[in-house]
């Protein structure tokens, strides 16, 4: 078997070292003699792993003892109404930034819970740009300001913090968390799903400042409840410990590759390397986002001839390139450039395309 490059935009490629190590621990975790996924999470040495992973992801962000980090369940798309629930009152306002589909289902799905006023959308140009900081009004009796920075069906992402006033700034940070550093102090909440660039899926990461945990919000079951799940460590109920374990591996992979900064660097070089050869290919493949607004972890792209998409499709993945059909909703292709995809993956894609574009053109 010869593992390919996979493109995928989530759930997506996890580190090499990672799943190595998972495959040499899964018969017997440690000490445990039985495999993590076994082993009770109240266990001494599941609850040292959570500390663990705890620790490091404080480390790699620079999170401080201001805010609670929560390893919870979900995904992000259920934060989308947790979010209202636990730092909204009934019908209180709350501004959205819209730039793609997910920002839109995060309107939708908190709107029955909060007066969710879009403050900016993009949807006029069809979410190829972000909109320009300081061309909204926050509503200072908001509960919250809300932004996507990084669409994954879109390609588009804000390169710069959203100014949010004195009104706590939320984001959902799916696809592009761990990318790079940023200011968390920035942020009220932070919150992301597991499978893009934290591990595998059934885990989302909640990063909350530790006043807000005092809003009372809304009635909800205690599960919901960011408050409840921070006096418990994460461990209300039944955590999904197997992800957890992952993430934790990923946390000491990216310290062992230089920590954040590193990454980042890496990723810009990956991001400039592929949309290089998309503005150097003389007009076969284009990219429909504003550059200002494009995207390193997702990169949408479309050939000069939507016919040629079936042989491009079908000849990368022979070539070991896979997951690059493009989201339904925009079309083309889309290549996802998340910390495990190493520069090798990317030049190899990017010599693929000019082959292509060289017998197709």
């Amino acid at each position: 078997m010869t593992r390919a490059f996979n493109f995928s935009a989530g759930p997506a490629a996890l580190p090499e070292p990672v799943l190595e190590r998972a495959r040499d621990e899964m018969l017997e975790w440690g000490a445990e003699r039985a495999s993590v996924m076994e082993i009770s999470h109240r266990s001494k040495s599941f609850i040292a792993l959570a500390e663990t992973a705890e620790a490091d992801v404080r480390e790699l962000m620079g999170i401080s003892a201001d805010y609670a980090v929560l390893f919870l369940q979900g995904g992000a798309t259920q934060h989308f109404a947790q979010v209202p629930l636990n730092l909204a009152s009934a019908g209180q306002a709350a501004d959205y930034l819209v730039t793609g589909a997910w920002g839109q289902k995060a309107v939708s799905e908190a709107a029955p819970y909060v007066n969710a006023r879009v403050a900016a959308s993009t949807e006029a140009g069809s979410f190829t740009d972000v909109p320009a900081n300081g061309s909204w009004a926050v509503d200072p009796a908001a509960a919250y300001l809300h932004y996507t920075p990084n669409e994954t069906i879109h390609g588009v992402e804000f390169h710069q913090i959203p100014d949010s006033a004195e009104v706590p700034l939320v984001a959902d940070f799916s696809s592009t968390i761990l990318s790079r550093p940023i200011d968390v102090s920035r942020f009220g909440v932070i919150y992301a799903g597991a499978q893009k660039n934290i591990g595998p899926s059934g885990l989302v990461l909640v990063i909350v400042r530790r006043d807000l945990l005092a809003r009372a919000g809304q009635p909800k079951a205690k599960v919901l409840s960011y408050a409840a799940q921070a006096k418990e460590g994460s461990m209300l109920n039944t955590p999904p410990t197997l992800s957890w374990y992952l993430a934790g591996l990923v946390f000491q992979w990216l310290k062992a590759e230089g920590g954040l900064a590193a990454i980042g660097e890496r990723n810009r070089i990956k991001a400039e390397t592929l949309y290089a050869a998309i503005d150097g290919s003389g007009g076969f493949y284009r990219s429909p986002v504003a550059p200002a607004a494009r995207s390193w972890m997702n990169v949408p792209f479309t050939l000069k001839d939507e016919a040629l998409d079936a042989a491009f499709l079908k000849e990368s993945e022979a070539a070991g390139l896979l997951a690059l059909k493009g989201h339904r909703a925009v079309g083309g292709m889309r290549a996802s450039l998340y910390n495990a995809m190493p520069l090798t993956g990317v030049q190899a894609l990017v010599d693929f395309m000019a082959d292509f574009a060289g017998r197709r053109g």
